[in-house]
């Protein structure tokens, strides 16, 4: 009896340090385990996400545009050269890699080999997409002659627009290629805003002097009805010599065209938030000096882009009236950009970087054609010689379509703007 008492003592007392072993070694893992994720965390690397503790890797510093800060800077910065990393002991860590990225704020370092790193950062705010290109080119002093085609590259130039000074280019130049939403374009010029104001060039890169139709998007006529004067206008209303305000009236054929094509290639595919209308396409109905508008006159009729490109061979990118500066995202090239860029009335320039071998559309009105045998409204053209000229509204299949759209200011861009290296919108 008291041997089976005795057994039944030791088998409580040994389940009873079974129970206590347990919980030790249970309340042991649990406080490992807690104390291992409470000083773990993880960083987002270019390469992946690596774990580390947080006494081997530590941000001692920041600084933005050389001024102390507690936080990393939202928006369009990056990593300075003066940022650096260094040891435990205080040495500096040659041969490190530095590299954020503003879209993730993903920071990573490469290599990445000593406990207790500590680094210090520096971030500058990027350049724009017209400082970038500024800073690759010399702006040329003056005003070019625009009397002569530019058959070299006559470098960039400045001239004022309706927002400040802008910069275009001029001639046979090699340094304006731009890669935007899968397509090609050519930069015209930085407007005065900052914003980047670009001509459609195709799927492909073209060397100057190449003929082909890849270079615009298909052709159309500039406007279905040509037999009165208000024709000319991107909107026109009905026997007046423009609309009553800015972007209203009637669309033509050609901003259809451009409407349609801007959805579909632009936004619908995501890059509508880089497109900017404030600089706005001018389509100026104003009249030379000595001439009346009429919708039906009884003899021919001049706009002032005549007198300005055909007789004094003076170019300007302000806008005169405010009517006719169409606040879009999507247009065409004037025909100031035209002469600014190189072209002249009735010369051949088979050189200069907007010669397509094809006839396509500008937006600028020219003239209203009357006599015995011909009513027709008329805006500038370039010809497939290079040479810019005039026709009128309605020639179906014989005028192709270049869209022109200004980038924002806020763009950032890579590349050097080559025909192998051109400018890519981040």
């Amino acid at each position: 009896m008291e041997i089976e008492t005795l057994k039944r003592s030791h088998l409580k007392r040994n389940i009873i340090i079974g129970v206590v072993a347990v919980l030790i070694i249970s309340a042991i893992i649990l406080n490992f385990t807690r104390a291992k994720y409470r000083v773990t965390e993880s960083i987002p690397l270019v390469n992946g996400t690596i774990n580390y503790s947080l006494a081997d890797l530590n941000i001692v510093a920041i600084t933005v545009d050389g001024e102390p800060s507690d936080t990393i800077p939202e928006g369009n910065y990056e990593l300075a050269s003066t940022s650096y990393c260094t040891y435990k002991d205080g040495s500096t860590i040659d041969g490190l890699t530095l590299n954020y990225d503003s879209n993730t704020k993903a920071f990573s370092i490469a290599p990445y080999t000593t406990k207790g790193t500590k680094c210090y950062l520096d971030f500058t705010e990027k350049a724009s997409a017209g400082e970038t290109i500024l800073a690759n080119v010399t702006v040329n002093e003056g005003i070019p002659n625009f009397a002569n085609a530019a058959t070299t590259d006559e470098g960039v130039w400045q001239a004022q627009d309706n927002l400040g000074t802008s910069y275009y280019f001029r001639g046979a130049v090699e340094n304006n290629y731009l890669k935007f939403a899968g397509y090609y374009w050519r930069i015209i010029r930085i407007n005065g805003d900052g914003s980047i104001r670009i001509i459609y060039d195709g799927t492909s890169a073209h060397a100057n002097g190449e003929s082909t139709n890849d270079r615009q998007i298909g052709t159309s006529t500039f406007n279905e009805d040509y037999e009165t004067s208000y024709y000319v206008g991107y909107t026109y209303q009905i026997g007046a010599q423009r609309p009553s305000s800015q972007n209203s009236g009637t669309a033509s054929t050609i901003k259809g065209v451009l409407d349609n094509w801007y959805q579909t290639n632009i936004a619908n595919k995501g890059y509508d938030d880089k497109v900017v209308s404030t600089p706005g396409f001018c389509n100026n109905r104003e009249m030379t000096s000595g001439y009346n508008w009429s919708a039906t006159p009884s003899s021919t009729i001049y706009y002032v882009a005549y007198e300005r490109l055909l007789a004094n061979k003076t170019p300007i990118l302000e806008c005169g009236n405010n009517i006719d500066l169409y606040t879009t995202k999507i247009g065409l090239i004037i025909a100031d950009e035209v002469s600014m860029a190189g072209g002249v009335y009735r010369t051949d320039n088979t050189s200069y970087y907007l010669y397509t071998g094809q006839n396509y559309w500008t937006m600028t009105p020219y003239y209203f054609l009357e006599d015995s045998i011909h009513s027709y409204a008329y805006v500038v053209v370039v010809i497939s010689t290079g040479s810019f000229g005039n026709d009128h509204l309605n020639v179906n299949g014989l005028y192709g379509v270049r869209p022109v759209i200004n980038l924002s200011s806020n763009v950032i861009i890579t590349g050097s703007g080559t025909i192998s290296d051109p400018y890519v919108v981040n």
